[in-house]
């Protein structure tokens, strides 16, 4: 039990929600017209799984060239590209996705929770492969030898890469799947000849 009595939790629940209200129709104000249409967000997601995709390859070439010096520096070059380009793109698709998969449940609509659900259903689907993808090609690789042999560096890589997919694959396909801003009334009625 809390300590707050109902009244002042009423209050920060209020505020909470002002507060969401408000940082709504900022990304609504600060979010550029090109999102406004599929084929740019699409886009976006698309550069969203490419960015996922360095993960992976980082741990690939950690595997492949473990333990030297050029396995190294690959790490690092590949890890600077996804924090110079992964933090931004990741602030763009939760300001396109309006914070749909970050938000509590009952702070969305129906519509927004049904595309919630088939954003986590998808991305679910789609990290159950690449488990299975990558527990097939680590069984296939470490053979019948007793001792391992990928790299500890590429067995780290390999399990933050899950770890990261498996948290960042919903805001990826929610910004694929979302559909567009209805349109405007005013914009209805020009369309629509005069009689």
């Amino acid at each position: 039990m809390t300590n707050q009595s109902p009244g002042r939790l009423e209050r920060a629940r209020r505020k909470r929600a002002d507060r969401l209200a408000a940082l709504d129709d900022e990304l609504e104000r600060r979010m550029p017209a090109r999102y406004a249409r599929r084929r740019p967000r699409r886009i976006l997601a698309g550069a969203g799984a490419v960015t996922l995709g360095l993960l992976w390859v980082d741990a690939a070439v950690s595997w492949a060239l473990a333990p030297s010096d050029t396995a190294m520096i690959a790490n690092f070059v590949i890890l600077g590209v996804l924090v110079v380009v992964g933090f931004p793109l990741a602030g763009q698709l939760i300001a396109v996705t309006r914070g749909l998969i970050s938000k509590r449940e009952h702070e969305l609509d129906e519509r927004q929770l049904a595309a919630r659900l088939r954003a986590f259903a998808t991305a679910h689907q789609a990290t159950t492969c690449v488990l299975v993808a990558v527990l097939v090609v680590t069984m296939l690789a470490d053979g019948d030898s007793r001792e391992s042999q990928i790299p500890a560096a590429a067995l780290f890589l390999i399990l933050f890469a899950l770890l990261a997919t498996h948290v960042l694959l919903p805001l990826v396909v929610a910004a694929w799947q979302v559909a567009d801003p209805p349109a405007d009334d005013d914009e209805e009625e020009q369309e629509q000849p005069a009689v």
